[in-house]
């Protein structure tokens, strides 16, 4: 292995990290990480391979891969957890500024997760 290969491996598996991360912290996007994790393990396939055999991984890599969107239990499942843990840190919080912010970046990130659920055109080639 050459050290451009070690050092792609090494991101890629950080990278799983922060998605693995993701999919408990509301805040932090769990797709890229992934997309991007998994992209830099394609000089290592047999390690690739394996990730792509994690359930959680595999799926929002070929959901991405197919275009098919997001499943609908992945969608109330992040939107239950998002919004519970928001709220949560609304009333431990007690500051105004974060009872005001904490709402907008809820319904962003709804925004968004709503937008990745519907599946796309596949593009032609």
């Amino acid at each position: 292995m050459n050290i451009r290969t070690i050092l792609l491996t090494g991101a890629g598996l950080l990278l799983l990290a922060l998605g693995a991360i993701g999919v408990f912290l509301p805040l932090l996007p769990t797709t890229p990480f992934v997309l991007a994790g998994v992209g830099c393990l394609s000089g290592t396939p047999k390690l690739r391979a394996k990730v792509l055999q994690i359930a959680i991984f595999r799926e929002y890599y070929e959901s991405y891969q197919n275009r098919n969107g997001l499943s609908s239990g992945t969608v109330v499942k992040s939107l239950v957890y998002l919004w519970g843990m928001l709220i949560i840190s609304i009333f431990l919080s007690g500051k105004l500024w974060v009872i005001c912010l904490l709402p907008v970046i809820g319904i962003c990130v709804t925004c968004h997760i709503l937008h990745m659920a519907k599946p796309r055109e596949k593009k032609k080639k």
